[in-house]
């Protein structure tokens, strides 16, 4: 319940206040952005399957975002996109998540029946 009041703020706040982000750190938000809703996805379906872990939760959620801009940053000053990387892996782990989650409330609601 907490979480999702968390949500209706942060979309408030996002509404409320008109933050532009420059184009050139498009690539750092957006694999931040990805390893977050990963680190979500990952707790929904912990939280699905009884083995949601707040901390492990909190670790992943900020460690994955700093470590996906900050290997996004070091491919930039490399010359290499990384960052395409971290979109593939994140990208895949969200749908393997989402996967996961469907099949578990599925389950469910054939249980309740």
């Amino acid at each position: 319940m907490i979480g999702f009041f968390g949500l209706i703020i942060g979309i408030i706040i996002g509404i409320v206040w008109n933050i532009n982000i420059p184009d050139k750190f498009s690539p750092y938000m957006s694999v931040a952005i990805l390893a977050c809703l990963d680190s979500v996805f990952g707790a929904i379906k912990g939280s699905l399957s009884n083995k949601f872990q707040p901390d492990i939760f909190i670790s992943g959620f900020f460690g994955n975002a700093v470590l996906a801009a900050g290997l996004a940053y070091l491919g930039d000053k490399l010359g290499v996109p990384i960052y395409l990387a971290a979109v593939i892996v994140f990208g895949g782990r969200i749908f393997d998540n989402f996967a996961t989650i469907r099949r578990i409330l599925i389950e469910k609601a054939r249980s309740r029946q």
